[in-house]
């Protein structure tokens, strides 16, 4: 079973709940190592000082931020203890707001809330309480010495804690001129019909991570000595007439295959070639 990366406990009105948070997802990306081109040899990363050029141990390294070139304040362990945040024993709930209030823009990462012992019944009556009137508790938690804005929701049977962005770590909306372009009523039809076609509840078990696969393929190829296979060649993404690429996506849709690429805007067809007999 993993280890708790957080204990402590929910305060919820008069109400405490003990609690401790496990991490919800774990990257499943294939990791790589850096190595010298010319011999193989792993390369060794060092915290290397310019100043006495020494390698430095971790006990020897400090949080130093820096206000002005080369100048910085220097932060020790016992300044982020002294730090005066309630947060990093208790997640009290602020507010409770509709789980679709909150753009997922604002999301970063998931965990799981797990109720610690003799918590189960407080517990369950905040999930309960979350999952009939289908809400979602915002709250603030310190994890790894920082303080983070999160929200609580219901989800299967347990309570997930998501930290979330500050509103000024999210960059602003682009400009966009897109209310110029116009889409005619028959172009706008046939997108939801194939919108209507392709829609179906969302399966995460339907989706693999492609990309991964071909990696490992592709190492275990090397491994072997087999020749490499080459990527397919790219769609072609010249101009396109609109309204037939989107005939063409429906009529596909229907008979559950894939559509083909049409010709480019002002082409034509390849004439086919006839054998004359005798």
């Amino acid at each position: 079973m993993p280890r708790a990366i957080w204990s402590g406990s929910i305060s919820f009105g008069m109400v405490t709940i003990p609690v401790k948070l496990f991490g919800a997802t774990e990257s499943r990306d294939i990791r790589f190592n850096l190595i010298h081109a010319t011999c193989g040899s792993k390369l060794q990363q060092k915290r290397w000082c310019p100043t006495d050029e020494v390698e430095v141990p971790w006990n020897e390294t400090s949080r130093g931020y820096e206000f002005a070139k080369g100048q910085y304040v220097v932060l020790t362990e016992e300044d982020f203890e002294q730090l005066p945040l309630p947060s990093k024993h208790t997640i009290e709930l602020s507010a409770f707001v509709e789980e679709q209030e909150i753009d997922p823009v604002f999301y970063e990462k998931s965990y799981y809330l797990e109720p610690a012992e003799r918590a189960e019944k407080p517990y369950a009556l905040l999930l309960k309480a979350l999952e009939e009137k289908k809400l979602s508790a915002t709250a603030s938690i310190t994890i790894r010495k920082k303080e983070q804005l999160c929200v609580l929701r219901p989800h299967k049977g347990t309570i997930m804690l998501e930290t979330l962005y500050y509103p000024d770590e999210i960059r602003q909306e682009r400009s966009s001129d897109l209310d110029r372009v116009k889409v005619s009523e028959k172009e706008l039809g046939m997108a939801f019909t194939l919108i209507e076609l392709l829609k179906k509840p969302f399966d995460p078990s339907e989706y693999r991570d492609t990309y991964r696969e071909a990696l490992a393929q592709l190492i275990e190829a090397k491994l072997e000595g087999k020749q490499v296979v080459s990527a397919p060649a790219a769609r072609d993404t010249g101009v396109i007439d609109l309204a037939e690429a989107l005939k063409r996506s429906v009529e596909a849709a229907k008979k559950g295959s894939k559509p083909k690429p049409p010709a480019r805007a002002g082409t034509r067809p390849a004439r086919r070639r006839t054998r004359k007999v005798g």
